[in-house]
């Protein structure tokens, strides 16, 4: 997808300049507008494709029915599309609100979308606990915001090298969705 948005040669020459990855949305946002367009078209057509297989992650059917029979609310901040979002809802019957895609502006990294939530639940950033499964967009959202955060790394993908290079560390870090369970248990009050 970056390359087809980049093209080939722009796609390696700002690889060598980020070798940790890109943020192809606020890269996009530097194009002239009819470029914008086209490279928001090729990225909505990458997405359209992968709807079908859109999946839910291991344990997060658990967690939310946890989170339910504790009457703890839980919103949804994702880069992806709304459709992607609705979607999401429907096939697996699991709903989050507010649920924030791409299209809530300005987006994660930047911690708007998660204070956005926190002002539709009338409570404090420092209330709430960011989990995703990026440093350098979810962990940074969170922080910024003023919110606990916990690193979802199922592979192992980040190093000490990855950790060491952001400016935002996640105050947890578990490799399954399972494993907030006993996280959200041990280091906090569930409140509704």
């Amino acid at each position: 997808m970056y390359k087809a948005v980049l093209g080939e040669e722009e796609y390696k020459i700002i690889k060598s300049k980020n070798p940790s990855g890109i943020d192809i949305l606020h890269h996009i946002e530097t194009l002239s507008p009819d470029k914008q367009t086209k490279a928001y078209q090729i990225i909505a057509d990458f997405e359209r494709r992968g709807l079908d297989r859109l999946q839910i992650m291991p344990g997060a059917k658990e967690l939310c029915g946890h989170l339910d029979s504790k009457q703890v609310r839980r919103g949804l901040i994702t880069r992806n599309v709304k459709e992607a979002v609705d979607l999401f809802h429907l096939r697996f019957g699991v709903s989050f609100f507010p649920a924030l895609s791409r299209e809530f502006r300005p987006y994660k990294p930047d911690p708007a979308p998660l204070l956005h939530i926190c002002s539709t639940w009338d409570i404090h950033p420092n209330e709430v606990i960011m989990v995703g499964d990026s440093l350098k967009d979810d962990i940074a959202c969170g922080s910024r915001a003023g919110a606990f955060t916990c690193l979802l790394d199922e592979t192992g993908r980040y190093t000490p090298a990855d950790f060491a290079a952001v400016d935002h560390k996640p105050d947890f870090k578990v490799s399954s969705l399972d494993e907030v369970y006993t996280l959200l248990d041990t280091n906090f009050e569930l409140r509704p």
